[in-house]
């Protein structure tokens, strides 16, 4: 997928699985400044054409390289505004061999609605994609696009027609930008008289405010997809770069040079959307244009529309892209865990979303054996935090890896412990609970056989957990494994397990 944006041209390579399983296998961008090019009358010289052909050109070699069976690219704000864009298209598609589409802004706004809903459990919000030439907000409503602008503003051709490029922003130019924003934000009613939703952040604008609040705010966990900057953020970004030129700019950690000069307009019109819609905070969506364009084209599906589908995909896409142990045992597993909870959550006060948790991690918990069987461990909780997974919180994916990896207390507190600012109050306590739960169930199919068809699960004498198993065959071997994960089993829940055959009727 090639999108040829406003400000920067972008390639993502999607690798798809007989299995079904995708991931993006290799990146590429250039920072175009396409709307910066236009020239008085809005033409697009030829200089900057042939410029982007030799970038197109190089990304098609990508993806030849990869053995891609499709390339799609489009273009956006920038060629639908040249007043030569037809002439452009023309050139670019026979210098480069691509067949390039013209989306409309519409088209823009569907495209990051449908990346958002295929990567987000999110039932209704505003979106947002600021690009360089163009802002595009869209309304959800129960996971439903029912309405979409494309405005022809965006963080490069404001910061032209504000002469913005290279010099400190003073308050008055921000002051001007927002109501000029503003006022053609009010030329749609419907943003202002929807408030209080969440504003979903897509393109590089919100990416990048996104980064600089991480590093600012020594934010541990690296991954922008659901991250939700703090109250004041955007205000005290906004304060901390527009003094600064654009040499001082650069020098900031976590921004990238080539975006130094028009940050501040950028971050002025996601200032100015938040502020008209009303919203109630922003979050940022890892996913975009390309990303739309990818399930629209080779995973064509409706959108998940029940809660927790975009959860469940993003796991069936990880355990197909990391196949560490059979199938049938995850899925045993996962059927005694869950049972196991139902049984003894209620009596333990753990929060309502730990159920949701302990299903992910105890189908997920074997994932680290693809790298080394030895230290799975470890290696289940640095993939579950690295690996891009969809239809969790920061912090619940933390958790969920630290649930799958669980061997005991010390490792646990190791693990979280560089995470605290994640953490709330009780956190650790959940999270050793059901690593034990997940412990125990994993034991109970020990010998990967699922000969466990029913389990019985009761508390007797107050400190006694009583299983009892109806199975195809003897459990020695799971027997065994209970008995010795028995005392951090008691430690945690107060319990001490025991396996038995049930009897037979």
């Amino acid at each position: 997928m090639i999108d040829i944006g406003s400000n920067t041209v972008r390639l993502a390579v999607y690798q798809v699985a007989e299995n079904g399983a995708h991931r993006v296998i290799d990146q590429g961008r250039w920072p175009a400044r396409l709307s910066q090019k236009l020239n008085e009358d809005g033409i697009l010289p030829l200089e900057a054409i042939e410029e982007l052909a030799e970038v197109l050109r190089h990304f098609r070699r990508i993806c030849t390289m990869h053995g891609a069976s499709r390339i799609r690219a489009v273009a956006t704000a920038a060629i639908r505004q040249a007043a030569n864009g037809s002439q452009v298209l023309d050139k670019l598609n026979r210098d480069t061999g691509l067949s390039i589409e013209l989306l409309s802004g519409e088209d823009e706004a569907r495209y990051g609605s449908v990346a958002m809903l295929r990567t987000m459990d999110v039932r209704e919000a505003f979106l947002v994609d600021i690009g360089g030439g163009s802002t595009e907000i869209s309304l959800l409503r129960d996971r439903k696009l029912v309405r979409a602008v494309s405005f022809p503003f965006g963080c490069v051709n404001t910061a032209a027609r504000h002469s913005l490029q290279g010099n400190a922003v003073s308050a008055a130019q921000l002051e001007l930008i927002q109501e000029e924003i503003r006022a053609r934000l009010r030329s749609e009613p419907w943003i202002a008289q929807n408030p209080g939703l969440p504003l979903i952040g897509l393109g590089g604008t919100t990416r990048a405010f996104a980064k600089l609040c991480q590093r600012s705010g020594d934010y541990p966990y690296a991954n922008l997809h659901g991250y939700e900057p703090p109250d004041r953020a955007l205000d005290d970004m906004i304060a901390k770069l527009a003094p600064l030129n654009v040499d001082k700019r650069r020098k900031i950690p976590g921004l990238s040079k080539d975006r130094a000069d028009v940050i501040v307009p950028g971050l002025a019109i996601l200032r100015a959307v938040f502020r008209e819609s009303s919203a109630s905070r922003i979050v940022i969506c890892g996913a975009g244009l390309r990303d739309g364009l990818f399930f629209e084209t080779c995973l064509p599906k409706r959108e998940p529309t029940v809660p927790g589908q975009v959860l469940e995909d993003s796991i069936r896409n990880l355990i197909a892209l990391y196949p560490s142990a059979p199938e049938e045992h995850l899925a045993q597993v996962n059927r005694l865990a869950m049972t196991l909870y139902d049984r003894l959550a209620p009596a333990a006060g753990l929060p309502e979303s730990s159920r949701k948790l302990l299903d992910a991690a105890s189908r997920l918990f074997r994932i680290g054996a693809i790298i080394d069987f030895n230290d799975s461990s470890d290696h289940t909780f640095y993939i579950l935090m690295h690996a891009h997974w969809n239809g969790l919180s920061h912090r619940d994916i933390l958790l969920t890896a630290a649930v799958a990896s669980y061997k005991g207390p010390g490792p646990l507190r190791n693990k979280l412990a560089s995470y605290r600012s994640i953490l709330k109050e009780g956190d650790y306590d959940t999270a050793a609970k059901l690593g034990s739960l997940l412990q125990l169930a994993a034991a109970l199919d020990r010998s990967e056989s699922q000969a466990i068809s029913s389990l019985d699960v009761s508390v007797q004498g107050g400190n006694k957990l009583r299983l009892a198993a109806a199975s195809s065959h003897p459990l020695p071997v799971e027997k065994m494994e209970v008995e010795s994960i028995a005392k951090d089993f008691k430690k945690n829940w107060g319990l001490t397990p025991k396996l038995h055959a049930a009897s037979r009727q």
